[in-house]
């Protein structure tokens, strides 16, 4: 009889939590499907992006976009700036910073950016009047909100990046697909990795429950 109840006891004392694993388990899930998706889905379009974006310099010049299109990013294009809405400056990494022309073809167009070139002087400033620039399709800076991207995709405005810079500015830096990140893998092998210690997690904390009720 004491045997038996001592066996009860430890049964009793090893039961899992249903709602707890339940919880766990769903979420263990949710983290490998996230790694897989980028693994199997995030990746292969990635790679498949750079290697159009590698051979974009060398395709024909096409007209400057004025919706987003990704797929012409690099490519060569031109526009005529007939109207110069302003100009402004944003970071450019090492090189300083850039100065972007916001710019009208007509004067009922929608306004379209184009980059005049870079500058190391936080308060330098061109005059430009406008005309015809020509140069590669880049993105303008993009000021959504980190956490706004995290939730969907916002569309970047098309920057025209000009081949001979203005005035006295400095040239701008050539496109180059090697500065694209691209870090889908390690993204999955995060996911995997945090799934991995979520049960290692939950296991250990299951034991642990388990001895403190053995031994109460």
């Amino acid at each position: 009889m004491a045997g038996s109840t001592l066996n009860e006891t430890r049964q009793a004392g090893r039961r899992v939590p249903i709602v707890a694993s339940l919880i766990v388990a769903l979420a263990i899930a949710l983290m490998i499907a996230l790694g897989l998706w980028q693994l199997l889905i995030r990746l292969p379009e990635k790679e498949a992006q750079l290697a159009q974006l590698a051979a974009n310099p060398a395709r024909p010049p096409v007209a400057f976009p004025l919706a987003p299109d990704d797929s012409l990013l690099f490519r060569r294009s031109a526009a005529t700036c007939r109207e110069v809405v302003g100009i402004g400056r944003a970071g450019a990494g090492g090189a300083g910073y850039r100065l972007i022309a916001e710019c009208r073809s007509a004067p009922d167009a929608p306004t379209f950016k184009v980059q005049l070139g870079t500058t190391r002087d936080p308060m330098r400033m061109v005059s430009w009047t406008g005309g015809a620039v020509s140069g590669w399709i880049s993105h303008a800076p993009d000021a959504t909100p980190l956490g706004l991207r995290l939730i969907r995709r916002v569309p970047q405005q098309m920057l025209l990046v000009a081949d001979r810079p203005i005035g006295d500015l400095s040239a701008n830096t050539r496109p180059d697909v090697g500065l694209v990140p691209n870090n889908h893998l390690a993204y999955a092998g995060q996911w995997f990795f945090f799934a991995a210690v979520a049960a290692v997690v939950y296991v250990v904390a299951l034991r642990h429950r388990w001895r403190a009720r053995r031994e109460a």
